[in-house]
């Protein structure tokens, strides 16, 4: 071989060796419904480009099939519970969540918490059945990956990460409270303009909303308090060692967060954390034939898109003909997603379809408005293609989500169990008639489109970064080594009103001292 070609052989070694495509091994803990979906998009990424992709799944597993096609592998470990358990968990769940009274405080956080154990209480026993089955965990060991992906709010994965000695990072939307990204990740939550999720506040607080913004922030501070105990514990016994799952958590390499500026309000974040919000949201494809041309049908009115999500299909029957009375009063076509009894006011504007694409139907043309519940993916894909919302949030995240389309401008909130017909009707009428909103959702659009890197590259680049350098650690801040006394400089404090007390206590004694000299001096010098 000539000499002149070894320099570009060497050189095109070193560039495959540390390329970003370099291919590793990926195991991956997932979460069910919207979680799961947001995760796949990441997952068929990397296996594009080259990674090997292993899924743990329990048999008990609602989204993730293993028996259909996929480019990824499937890990399946046996559970005592069943797809159905699961699936009526989260349909209990679901109904307990969109009926809890707003009237008291404490009964509908009381509430919550009492959903939110039950559901880590599930998740625990799958937990368990996955770590304590030593034939899988020998298996997985011997697999050597080189990253774990988890959900945030799916515990487990950062003690299976423990366990392999394998990079851990994670994918998140928000927690409750934001206590898992306080707590573990180390982000700085100033309460004074940092709204807590659930509250339902703004970044703009007077002094009230400051003071309920606090009361939820340290409730949510103490209720996990109590939520990690069993978790706690259970790690301790498997490792053989005090800890805590929020400790195991903050071993986390990167945070993928599914948020951006165009959808968050401004806040301090940190190296690690990494936003990739509306990585799901592709251009729209063509609508099927007989959607295209009720679509056309409308004219200048244009569509309306209408979901409450993939877990709800059912509504009251009053509820139902509310809101198709509503929409049989506008001009527009409407496609609605919906699989219950077909309402008795549904006008003939209005199409009932089982199952609506909603990506490609907001990003059609002729779609004028898109009513929702409030989903970050729908919230998300709205944005991407500048369409504005009515809001109608049912549970978890969605009422906050919507607040703050509300407050950028880009949607009008209602509420389910207390709207009328003229309620929806005005509300769409607002949305698709002041131009306001449509130029509010085409910012946030233009926001969200110009962005030096796409958020699934993003995504993907800081995956393969971390199993490219077996972690982030130059990412970590110093206040993962700082206790909350040290992190709040509570001690400093505490030494410098020490130092300000022992100075005034010296002088005053200094002032006592040089009163009591001169009183005597003064006597002294009467007698004489």
């Amino acid at each position: 071989m000539s000499m002149k070609w070894i320099p570009v052989l060497l050189l095109l070694q070193l560039s495959f060796q540390f390329s970003p495509g370099h291919c590793g091994k990926v195991l991956v803990w997932p979460t069910e419904y919207s979680h799961w979906i947001n995760m796949k998009i990441i997952l068929e990424e990397l296996v594009q480009r080259g990674h090997e992709v292993i899924v743990l799944t329990s048999t008990a597993s609602i989204l993730v099939d293993p028996n259909k096609p996929s480019a990824f592998k499937f890990e399946i470990y046996p559970t005592s519970s069943t797809k159905d358990d699961f699936e009526n968990l989260f349909m209990n769940l679901i109904f307990k969540m969109s009926h809890l009274p707003k009237d008291t405080f404490w009964t509908y956080f009381s509430l919550m918490q009492e959903i939110f154990l039950e559901y880590t209480e599930f998740i625990l026993k799958l937990c368990k059945d996955a770590v304590l089955n030593r034939k899988l965990m020998t298996k997985l060991q011997e697999s050597r990956f080189d990253v774990l992906l988890a959900d945030a709010l799916g515990p487990c994965g950062e003690l299976l990460a423990e366990l392999l000695q394998v990079p851990l990072v994670y994918s998140l939307r928000v927690s409750p409270g934001y206590v898992v990204e306080k707590r573990s990740g180390g982000l700085p939550f100033p309460p004074s303009y940092v709204p807590v999720m659930f509250s339902e506040l703004s970044d703009q607080m007077t002094f009230m909303e400051r003071l309920k913004n606090m009361v939820h922030g340290l409730y949510f501070d103490f209720w996990f308090q109590m939520f990690s105990e069993n978790w706690d514990q259970f790690y301790s016994e498997v490792l053989g060692r005090p800890t805590t799952v929020f400790e195991l958590m903050g071993k986390a390499e990167i945070w993928l967060i599914r948020n951006y500026w165009d959808f968050e309000f401004p806040r301090p974040f940190l190296p690690h954390f990494v936003f990739i919000g509306g990585h799901h949201c592709k251009p729209a494809k063509p609508l099927p034939k007989e959607m295209e041309q009720f679509a056309q049908s409308s004219g200048e009115d244009g569509i309306v898109a209408f979901t409450l999500g993939s877990m709800v299909t059912n509504l009251t029957e009053e509820t139902a003909n509310t809101i198709a009375s509503a929409l049989a009063q506008i001009p527009q076509k409407v496609i609605w997603r919906y699989e219950g009894k077909k309402p008795d006011t549904l006008g003939p504007n209005t199409r009932l379809y089982k199952w609506i694409p909603q990506n490609d139907l907001l990003g059609h043309p002729k779609t004028k408005a898109f009513i929702t519940h409030g989903g970050a993916n729908g919230v998300y894909e709205a944005i991407c293609h500048g369409i504005p919302m009515v809001g109608i949030p049912l549970f978890a995240d969605q009422p906050d989500n919507i607040v703050r389309m509300k407050t950028k401008g880009a949607a009008v909130r209602l509420d389910i169990d207390t709207m009328s017909s003229a309620d929806l009707l005005n509300a769409l009428r607002t949305v698709i008639n002041d131009p306001s909103y449509k130029e509010n959702a085409m910012k946030l659009s233009r926001i969200h489109h110009e962005q030096p890197v796409k958020p699934l590259d993003r995504a993907v680049f800081w995956i393969e970064f971390v199993m490219r350098h077996k972690g982030a650690k130059h990412l970590r801040p110093a206040s993962y080594d700082l206790n909350w006394f040290q992190y709040h400089s509570l001690d400093v404090i505490g030494f410098l009103l020490a130092c300000v007390a022992t100075a005034v206590l010296v002088v005053i004694k200094c002032c006592l001292f040089c009163c009591r000299k001169f009183a005597k001096t003064g006597k002294k010098g009467k007698r004489d």
